[in-house]
């Protein structure tokens, strides 16, 4: 099976040459990398999220093994569906599914076998180039991609001891793909984000989903967030780093109707 893109040419270039120069704006070569089991990364077009999506990717190792997971904006497809098998195609080439590590997580509910949610998703795609040039374009990388709609914080509970089982002997990354408040003003951006990022960082995985609920926070990956939390804990997980956060407003001046994103390593 091949995923061709969905947005390329809308959320970043189709061009590989303009693409490539795009990625050497947003990624940096001068900062050190640190072995990581989970980053928070943002998913808008490239020119609104790019600069803290390249920061947070220049400060991990990219692994062989990169569960890629987000929320599925689309509505198509199982409730949390993983893409099974074959190649996803971005401007740079192509990148394989890593059908072992999907053939034991769809073991573990509430984990299904299903491309259809991926058809036109964007949240995983934009991932995709970040990880192909700031690994270096190693021959070895490989996805395991995953959307989720809403569940409970229990399935959230079983979807993210599942996801440590099956990556549990894998050199692995969860890429948690995740916006923050949506087209609300700044300062309520300021004051709701770091409400949730306040519970990521201290890797409470109950509490951002407390809070996402309570405070009506329009963190659109708050599940996969929650998921990879928990995941990551199992797998040893003790401390969590704010690289960077920014609003849509930074970009075009207007802070009276922003988008919030956040850069976050886990490890």
């Amino acid at each position: 099976m091949v995923r061709y893109p969905a947005v390329a040419g809308q959320f970043y270039p189709a061009d590989r040459t303009e693409l490539e120069q795009y990625m050497k704006s947003f990624c940096r070569k001068d900062v050190p990398k640190v072995k990581a089991r989970a980053i928070v990364v943002p998913h808008a077009g490239y020119m609104y999220s790019g600069r803290v999506a390249g920061e947070t990717y220049s400060r991990v190792e990219i692994p062989p093994v990169n569960v890629v997971m987000g929320p599925n904006h689309t509505g198509l497809g199982a409730r949390v569906s993983v893409y099974p098998e074959g190649v996803w195609v971005t401007p740079f080439g192509e990148v394989p599914v890593n059908s072992g590590v999907t053939a034991e997580l769809v073991n573990y509910y509430p984990y299904t076998a299903d491309t259809a949610a991926h058809l036109y998703e964007h949240s995983l795609e934009v991932q995709l180039p970040f990880l192909q040039f700031c690994s270096g374009f190693r021959e070895d990388l490989s996805i395991v991609p995953i959307t989720f709609q809403h569940i409970s914080y229990a399935d959230c509970e079983k979807a993210g001891e599942g996801l440590a089982s099956a990556v549990k002997d894998e050199d692995s990354l969860i890429v948690i793909s995740t916006d923050f408040s949506h087209y609300v003003s700044q300062e309520e951006a300021n004051k709701l984000d770091s409400f949730a990022i306040d519970a990521i960082l201290n890797l409470d995985p109950e509490e951002l989903y407390r809070r996402v609920v309570t405070y009506n926070i329009s963190m659109c990956g708050f599940v996969p967030a929650t998921v990879g939390i928990i995941a990551a804990k199992l797998l040893g997980a003790t401390e969590a780093e704010l690289v960077m956060y920014r609003t849509s407003g930074d970009v075009t001046g207007d802070y009276s109707y922003v988008v919030g994103y956040a850069g976050i390593i886990i490890y």
